[in-house]
């Protein structure tokens, strides 16, 4: 199956490879939306320890967005 984009006014195909990317883009976005449920219910010190957690990850969701505009 291919999806095609619109890319100043034309139409392409996507691969395979990028519409898997997408679907995990939409898996980190459900995830963070169930991250952002939850957090109210932490005491103020489990919010704080979720929150250093989160900083020490790599990679960043920036840098992959870095990465993925580098080809622009």
């Amino acid at each position: 199956m291919t999806i095609k984009m619109e890319i100043k006014g034309e139409r392409m195909p996507i691969s395979g490879e990028a519409i898997r990317m997408m679907n995990y883009a939409d898996d980190i976005a459900t995830t963070l939306r169930r991250i952002l449920m939850l957090a109210p219910s932490l005491t103020t010190e489990e919010r704080k320890r979720v929150q250093d957690h989160m900083h020490g990850l790599t990679p960043t969701f920036d840098h992959v967005l870095e990465v993925l505009g580098a080809g622009k």
